[in-house]
């Protein structure tokens, strides 16, 4: 960490603001998960507590790219639990130290970018190690790991097909696909922003899709105009190209049709892809208001020309490991929630001549009525053998 500060301040500063504004949302979500107690009826006390898990697994991987984003997105609302344990598996690196001019590779160490995140964010305990391995250490424990309670992070398809396997062993946070941007954008957005934002998608794999819903043709050839004069400069050109060429896609809504019309088509799209990312490209006003009442499945919901899906990704507080391949239709991304259980309670009371208060007494005959129904008599015995 502290090299990291002496020779890249740029990055370690930018480590830490993505830090501060994901643990503050993280922090904000944390207060919603509130404690109660509550009379459903007399003396028939019902409550609820939310209790953070003890150990959390994150995993990071580092492969072409060190996902130190990634380590700060898994962090901040597992600290924000906050859970009393924090523990990483990354990838084993050679070590850089030389030994008769050759790398030593019986020293292996985690990335130096990926160590000094892991001190900004405060995390307990790092092992160099990655892969499905890791996971599996994680879920089951070895002599070293120690065995979590909740495992999340990103990682390739042996990776995910490992938390698949290992749950509930564990809890896990997503069984993630390949990632996704899907903007609605009308004319009054520029073609080189959505351009732009459709291949910051797709660089990230060949598998990543990138799709536009727009009400123009005119529009639909400047965005595909500008993805072609961008992507001849873009260093990753290859995973970009290939992304767009075999997933990329521009659907044009049906102009004849009313305005009304065209954005229920293009909301329905949308909500039938259930994308990762859905960018409403539009300025502010009826049209786009519309369309936030209408879509409802996605990860995050980017609002706006200036809320770029970059900004979610890096440095925005929100959490960028979230549902694809439609998981989107029934969950949430990454969040405090996956660190916290939600438990229930329940107390009794009597009267001051000993008997079962109205409310208790009435659960009581409930009870016993349901067990003799099901049959389950030794239920209703433990209900009548207390009035």
């Amino acid at each position: 960490a502290e090299k990291m500060k002496a020779e890249k301040p740029e990055l370690y500063a930018a480590i830490e603001h993505s830090y501060k504004l994901a643990y503050t949302f993280a922090k904000k979500q944390r207060e919603c998960f509130t404690d109660f107690e509550t009379e459903l009826e007399e003396g028939l006390f019902t409550g609820q507590k939310t209790i953070p898990v003890k150990r959390a697994g994150l995993y990071v991987p580092a492969g072409r790219f060190p996902l130190l984003s990634s380590l700060v997105m898994c962090a901040s609302p597992a600290k924000a639990a906050p859970c009393q344990e924090t523990i990483l598996c990354t990838p084993a690196m050679p070590h850089p130290t030389e030994v008769d001019g050759k790398t030593d590779a019986s020293k292996p160490y985690a990335d130096e970018g990926i160590m000094a995140a892991a001190y900004i964010c405060g995390i307990d305990r790092v092992f160099a190690l990655g892969g499905a391995q890791a996971i599996a250490a994680m879920a089951y424990g070895t002599e070293s790991i120690p065995k979590v309670d909740v495992i999340a992070g990103p990682g390739n398809k042996f990776v995910t097909e490992a938390k698949r396997t290992v749950f509930g062993e564990v809890g896990i946070d997503l069984v993630a696909g390949p990632t996704e941007a899907f903007i609605i954008a009308d004319e009054s957005a520029n073609p080189a922003w959505v351009a732009a934002d459709m291949l910051a998608q797709a660089e990230h794999d060949v598998d990543a899709q990138s799709v536009l819903v727009t009400f123009s043709r005119e529009f639909a050839q400047k965005v595909s105009d500008q993805i072609e004069k961008q992507l001849v400069v873009l260093p990753t050109v290859k995973t970009a190209r290939s992304s767009i060429d075999n997933n990329g896609l521009i659907i044009v809504v049906d102009g004849a049709d009313s305005l009304d019309a065209q954005l229920k088509k293009a909301a329905w799209v949308a909500n039938n892809k259930a994308p990762e990312h859905l960018e409403l490209a539009m300025d502010a006003g009826a049209k786009r208001d519309k369309l936030i009442s209408l879509t409802h499945n996605y990860g995050t919901l980017f609002i706006g020309h200036d809320a770029a899906e970059v900004l979610g990704d890096y440095a925005a507080g929100l959490n960028h490991i979230l549902p694809t391949s439609c998981a989107a239709k029934f969950t949430g991304g990454l969040s405090v929630r996956m660190f916290l259980k939600t438990v229930t309670t329940l107390r009794c009371e009597r009267d001051e001549k000993g008997s079962l208060k109205k409310g208790v007494a009435h659960s009581a005959q409930t009870a016993s009525t349901l067990g003799h129904t099901e049959g389950l008599i030794a239920h209703a015995r433990a209900a009548e053998i207390r009035q």
